[in-house]
């Protein structure tokens, strides 16, 4: 293992401290398919002891009332940390959730490094107080912490997006329940040590593997005032259930089936080279990955063969290994998952023209091959499912009135893009796509940017100034003279 803590115990108080709950959850590599650690289950008594330091730190502790620039410090230093163990990260992500290292070091760790960093830049120029004047009154508008949060995050990037939950929670003043998944909880041990040797107060961050049961206690905790939630929509819609009934403040970031538009002047090269990393990433489980490619029908056929032999030279296997670009997929679970969409859309009438199985030189592990259907119409489940899979759907189009229609032909909204040689032209075809985000011509939008999406991606945004809008409550103060 690249961390050689035990796994025997919860950071919860700013200590590693026993569970209540004699629990286990195993993780198993999806590589080699065996047991490589437990970690304790937290129950709920476990859930109420990290509710309670949490709500300790925000109502008592030093935390809330730093000055911004005094937490930033303790967050520097933390970011040091992450920077020394940056490989330990990508290698416990690999082994926990199957995405090739090459993947894990730029996208896990790289990727947490630089949302801190970006958050760290942004937090002086966020408008945590300010000054209105109108003839009804002098008012002081401040942005203040909004209390405990509940942490949640996937299996398929925990380290990064628990930075997008941690960065401005943290900057803003809030304390923390982090929950990570079942599947992945590895890296929250180096991360809380890190934390730990930052100098993080006891009590502003606490960890807590869960299982689905004692997970759905935890954001139904009356001692938690906002959720932040980063998974699945149909669970997403659970948790907005349950937190609807105590009007507790929620963010969720959910599922995407996002397209990708190529105009019938677009470069096909770029697109295959985007395709191979946009829409593939993470062995395709990621949920900003553009697995519809609309094309132009013109370009239909050329655009096959390149996706085609594109999917076919892909080095699939190990994902330890530096030369893997695609690894297993998380669970056996997962993969029954894939291949159920896989027969789907065969059933439907759509043509694998590579991959729809598994590697049959892989004896063991939980893989499937990258897989390009044609033929899709825009009706089909694999056209309208998040498969969460190496898994591509190709759709053409007639005309980019058509192209725009198929492109919104869906429940989510989260991510997409549109390729043209004629980038202004792209532009006004990206601002008709009701999605949160489109690059043009694959560009990335950064991390300056909001990221979250539309319709059942999600409700409100992380990363970019407005990352911390999530972790505060407006409140205004009406000045008498004296104070103007």
């Amino acid at each position: 293992m690249a961390w050689q803590g035990e796994y025997e115990r919860l950071f919860l108080g700013g200590e590693w401290v026993r569970p209540e709950s004699t629990e286990r959850i195993e993780v198993v590599s999806p590589f080699t398919e065996q047991v490589v650690a437990q970690v304790p289950s937290a129950s709920r008594a476990d859930v109420d002891r990290a509710v309670a330091a949490a709500r300790e730190a925000f109502d008592r502790g030093p935390w809330p009332s730093m000055p911004v620039e005094e937490r930033a410090a303790v967050l520097r230093r933390f970011e040091a940390g992450l920077a020394d163990r940056a490989e330990d990260f990508a290698a416990l992500i690999t082994e926990e959730m199957g995405c090739p290292i090459s993947q894990t070091r730029a996208s896990q760790a790289g990727a947490a490094r630089l949302l801190l960093q970006t958050f760290l830049e942004l937090a002086p120029e966020y408008p945590w107080s300010t000054r209105r004047s109108s003839a009804a009154g002098e008012a002081l508008v401040t942005r203040e912490p909004i209390g405990v949060v509940a942490a949640v995050v996937p299996w398929n990037a925990p380290l990064s997006v628990g930075m997008l939950k941690l960065g401005p929670a943290l900057l803003a003043g809030c304390s923390v329940v982090l929950k990570p998944s079942p599947e992945a909880p590895l890296d929250s041990y180096l991360l809380a040590e890190l934390l730990q040797s930052a100098g993080i107060p006891p009590g502003v961050v606490n960890i807590v593997p869960a299982d689905r049961e004692v997970s759905e206690y935890l954001v139904t905790h009356p001692g938690v005032d906002k959720v932040s939630f980063t998974g699945s929509t149909a669970a997403g819609r659970r948790i907005a259930g349950l937190c609807g009934q105590d009007l507790r403040r929620i963010t969720l970031e959910l599922g995407g089936k996002s397209a990708a538009l190529v105009l019938d002047d677009a470069d096909l090269d770029l697109v295959v080279d985007q395709a191979r990393t946009a829409s593939l990433r993470y062995n395709g489980q990621a949920c900003n990955n553009k697995t519809r490619i609309v094309v132009a029908r013109s370009r239909e056929r050329e655009l096959l063969e390149r996706l085609a032999e594109m999917a076919r030279t892909l080095r699939v296997g190990d994902p330890a290994d530096e030369r893997t670009q695609i690894g297993p997929l998380v669970s056996e679970r997962q993969r029954a998952r894939v291949e159920h969409f896989l027969e789907a859309g065969r059933a439907e009438g759509a043509e694998a023209v590579v991959g729809g199985g598994r590697p049959g030189r892989l004896d063991r592990g939980w893989f499937v091959e990258p897989t390009v259907f044609a033929g899709v119409s825009p009706d089909m489940t694999i056209a309208q499912e998040e498969i969460f899979g190496p898994v591509l759907a190709v759709l053409a189009f007639d005309g980019e009135e058509e192209a725009v229609e198929i492109a919104n032909n869906s429940a989510y909204g989260l991510s997409g893009s549109v390729f043209s040689a004629d980038p202004h032209h792209a532009l006004r075809i990206a601002r008709r796509i009701r999605t949160g985000t489109v690059e043009i011509n694959g560009r990335s939008a950064g991390f300056h940017a909001p990221l979250g999406g539309f319709k059942a991606s999600g409700i409100g945004r992380e990363a970019g100034l407005e990352g911390f809008d999530a972790f505060v409550e407006l409140k205004s103060y009406g000045l008498t003279p004296e104070l103007f």
